[in-house]
């Protein structure tokens, strides 16, 4: 058995309050566990969003009940939201700015809407940006400027990660993450095995890019800081609708994933701990887990089938693909959580990291 500390996961949409039939608290902790992530960062675009102090009011109660790993939420910035958002950074996971694509109360479509966030939110809390491409260069340039550390979110193409490699070779307060489904899959579908001629399943945000891009993140791994899911779970029903919505569910497929990329040697052991315990961790400022670990058999052989998953989305994007590192025990602060299959812990046994 390969003995690991529990992962964390700074990327998770819980769909809690809102869309309950596609994840919830409850569920998404238990996908949590069974893929050996132990602390989850939950993303703020809910209905509502989380965007004030009754909203991550809302979603805190709903953890406190029904989770049963660690969890923090983060509050999302809205236009004119800034001093509350700062207010609320002692209880939230940290701020997340979507500077592309999101809508109502959490839309910055306009770079001055980021100033006072950049001005306010403590520069000691974390600070997560969705950012693309030129947004994402707009953001190093305000990290600069406001001499505010930024973490950039679900890294996917070869000019972004350059760009990163560059701000970090200057100096600049710059993290980032990489999501596996940008690892492993390209936009022309390769390697979907259930699609059944519906490319809605293949749609996400950022979308799948190229195999030159695919490529450079595999090169520049030491630029990254962090694995992250993105996990985003819509139901199959929906991904195979008229206006299929973009996300992937991700919990329990990162970990063997990147496994079987140890043992086809392009990924150490010893980065996978760093970017899926060590480095999050600081980032985000994480309390320790004492007696806290994850057994995985190295050697077992399976195939991916969402028909074994917790998640309630009902479907895998990695459906049929063979993988070598299955989990099969997860012990939190003492007590066995996961084992062979089963979820031991109760509902609410998870815990706040703020509080």
């Amino acid at each position: 058995m390969l003995k690991l500390p529990g992962l964390i996961d700074p990327h998770v949409h819980v769909r809690e309050p809102g869309a309950t039939h596609k994840e919830d608290w409850d569920t998404v902790t238990q996908a949590a566990l069974a893929g050996g992530v132990t602390t989850l960062l939950a993303m703020p675009n809910t209905k509502p969003p989380i965007f004030d102090e009754a909203t991550l009011e809302l979603a805190l109660t709903a953890a406190k009940a029904k989770a049963r790993c660690d969890y923090g939420q983060y509050v999302g910035a809205g236009p004119d939201n800034a001093d509350i958002a700062a207010s609320l950074a002692p209880k939230a996971a940290g701020l997340k700015m979507y500077l592309d694509s999101t809508f109502g109360e959490l839309r910055l479509d306009d770079m001055t809407l980021w100033l006072p966030h950049f001005q306010k939110f403590p520069k000691s809390a974390p600070m997560v940006m969705h950012s693309e491409s030129r947004t994402m260069a707009a953001a190093i340039l305000f990290s600069a400027i406001y001499d505010h550390p930024i973490h950039i979110a679900h890294v996917s193409l070869k000019e972004e990660i350059l760009l990163i490699k560059a701000a970090k070779e200057k100096g600049l307060k710059v993290t980032c993450e990489v999501c596996p489904h940008h690892l492993f899959l390209t936009k022309d579908l390769t390697g979907f095995q259930n699609l059944s001629g519906l490319p809605g399943r293949g749609e996400v945000r950022p979308r799948l890019a190229t195999q030159e891009d695919v490529d450079s993140l595999w090169t520049n791994l030491d630029v990254v800081d962090c694995f992250a899911t993105d996990h985003a779970p819509h139901t199959a029903a929906e991904k195979d609708g008229e206006n299929p919505p973009p996300g992937f569910p991700g919990l329990e497929t990162m970990l063997p994933l990147l496994l079987t990329a140890v043992t086809n040697g392009r990924l150490t052991i010893n980065q996978l701990l760093e970017k899926l315990h060590t480095n999050p961790k600081r980032i985000f400022n994480l309390p320790e887990q004492p007696e806290t670990w994850v057994e995985v058999d190295e050697s077992a052989t399976y195939e991916i089938k969402a028909s074994d998953q917790f998640t309630r989305c009902g479907w895998t994007p990695f459906e049929g693909w063979k993988v070598k590192g299955k989990v099969r025990k997860v012990v939190l602060r003492g007590k066995v959580v996961f084992e062979d299959g089963k979820i031991l812990a109760e509902a609410g046994y998870g815990r706040d990291v703020r509080g």
